[in-house]
């Protein structure tokens, strides 16, 4: 409790020493802010500047926070990518210690060697260098990278987390527009990011399916993880060999054609986002490798896997219409879309909000389509859709960043890049498969268990409403609607049944055929199996006439 009192006054002392004040506008009391001055930086910049002073955690939530377009002021969310998670590594003996704690066992148990001067550090783990012990009619085990958590990292970001709920409470209480900010939501948006992150085998997951979605592809690759090796807090995964994607200078060495090594970035995004809605959702220059054995076909190697994204079916399909009618510049059918997905309240007015899509999407498309932003488009959208009180769903804020991570690094390899020339053969292909026939029946037979399970209790809530209703043929439809409840309940209650006698005969055969067992016991069993089909053959009793 004591640690988190000096934490909090730590960080108001910083807020004043920044003027953060002015970021509450003229509601906060002074003991909260300090007295106005005038500073030389804008305020934007003295955010970035207090949250690097604060730490790890603070830096964290100043890049999470830069993702929200939507609800940040202009030149803010510019400001807050520029924040690094650059935090010095601690010694390799400690990491050592903390392996083996989570181990329980000696280090040399697991690793043939282990290197104990850090690879990379980062502000929830590091890694090193590390060989597993050879197995049998190997010459050398495998060359791995053994990511270990900080030491009392989960500690320090209960503290922090702690703290920053207290500060978004008085945000959502002193600022002029915390309604529409949502400061507490945004905090446990985050608390609900970073903790994901702590646990490492969730991380491991997420690299095994990406691996599983992009076997024998030779676009990316991702590496094996060994969950034998792996807890929450220690992650054992194959050691990846390739070139920093932002080392330019080695790339061109290598010959690598920069068009080609971009076209396939946004293919890989979009492939992850509509072919196996599970896309990686950190996909910044740190975590990505370039191997260049084949330059003029480079294959992404992608890292670092705590944080992904997926979205809901009609997310996708809203997307993708959104995005096709973009580019074909049907502003009705985008405002439209944002009406029938939810996004948007029932009553917005469909000619309004298409005049204003209109405002900011013009300007966009008077460019070369080789100039035109994706990212700018959502980040544009959504600022629009906050005037029509448009709240944004987590799921499409990591989309966002994304998408803003992705045609960056696509620019800065090849600025010429035409985003739509690589997305939309993708977005219509999957467009075209979702409308065909055969893929929409598997899709059924696939839901089907689901819909009979729901269906009686569904039924019934309608002819609830239909009596209560009173209305002409009410009580016909009553009855006609509680016949086909009791069909489908007497069905289903008929299979559980006739499923157990089955097994329960079966039984029985079996205990006969094995002599050691008594014979009265097969015979009670066979008689429970009869019974069970008796039970069955009987059905589901009627309810009653009301």
């Amino acid at each position: 409790m004591f640690g988190r009192s000096r934490r909090v006054l730590e960080i108001l002392r910083t807020m004043r020493r920044y003027g953060l004040g002015e970021l509450f506008g003229d509601n906060a009391p002074t003991w909260l802010v300090g007295k106005p001055k005038q500073f030389d930086e804008p305020v934007e910049v003295r955010l970035r500047l207090a949250l690097e002073s604060l730490g790890p955690v603070f830096i964290k939530f100043g890049q999470t926070l830069s993702t929200r377009r939507d609800l940040l002021p202009d030149g803010m969310a510019e400001e807050l990518s520029k924040l690094q998670d650059d935090v010095p590594p601690f010694e390799g003996a400690e990491a050592r210690s903390l392996i083996e704690a989570a181990y329980g066992h000696e280090l040399e148990r697991f690793f043939a060697e282990f290197e104990e001067q850090p690879m990379a550090a980062a502000s929830i783990a590091q890694v090193h260098a590390a060989r597993l012990h050879p197995a049998e009619g190997e010459a050398q085990g495998a060359s791995v990278v053994v990511k270990v958590l900080r030491p009392d990292v989960h500690e320090r970001v209960a503290r922090d987390i702690s703290v920053l709920y207290t500060l978004a409470r008085m945000a959502a209480r002193f600022h002029p527009e915390a309604e529409r900010l949502r400061p507490v939501e945004i905090v446990a948006e985050y608390d609900r990011i970073i903790h994901d992150e702590l646990n490492l085998m969730r991380e491991g997951a997420n690299a095994s399916q990406l691996g599983r979605n992009w076997y024998g592809s030779d676009l990316i690759v991702h590496p094996t993880i060994y969950f034998d090796y792996s807890t929450e807090s220690v992650l054992v995964m194959e050691r990846m060999e390739g070139v920093p994607i932002d080392d330019v200078d080695t790339l061109k060495a290598a010959g690598v054609d920069f068009k080609v090594l971009a076209e396939r970035g946004v293919e890989i995004f979009f492939k992850q986002v509509f072919r196996d809605n599970f896309f990686h959702a950190d996909m910044h220059p740190g975590n990505i490798f370039v191997q260049t054995d084949n330059p003029e076909r480079p294959r992404y190697v992608g890292l670092d896997f705590g944080i992904v994204g997926t979205l809901t079916a009609e997310d996708q399909r809203y997307l993708a219409e959104n995005f096709l009618a973009f580019f074909n510049q049907d502003y009705r059918r985008i405002a439209e879309l944002h009406v029938e997905s939810g996004w948007m309240p029932a009553d917005t007015s469909i000619e309004d909000f298409e005049g204003a899509i209109r405002t900011v999407s013009e300007p966009i498309m008077n460019k070369p389509l080789a100039e035109i932003s994706f990212g700018l488009f959502l980040v544009r959208l959504f600022k629009i859709a906050r005037r029509y009180r448009y709240q944004v769903q987590p799921q499409l804020v990591l989309l966002q960043k994304t998408v803003l991570n992705v045609e960056g690094l696509g620019r800065d390899l090849y600025p010429q890049l035409d985003l739509w020339a690589t997305a939309k053969p993708i977005l219509e292909d999957w467009m075209r498969r979702r409308a065909d026939p055969r893929i929409a029946a598997e899709r059924i037979r696939q839901q089907l268990p689901q819909l009979i399970d729901g269906l009686p209790d569904l039924v019934s809530t309608v002819a609830r409403r239909a009596r209560a209703g009173e209305a002409p043929g009410a009580h016909q439809l009553e009855a006609a609607l509680t016949e086909i409840t009791y069909e489908l309940r007497s069905a289903r209650r008929a299979m559980r049944w006739t499923l157990v006698g089955t097994g329960l005969v079966v039984v029985s055969a079996a205990e006969l055929a094995y002599p050691p067992l008594p014979v009265w016991m097969a015979i009670i069993t066979g008689l429970a199996g009869v019974a069970s089909w008796a039970k069955a053959w009987r059905g589901t009793p009627r309810p009653a006439p009301k």
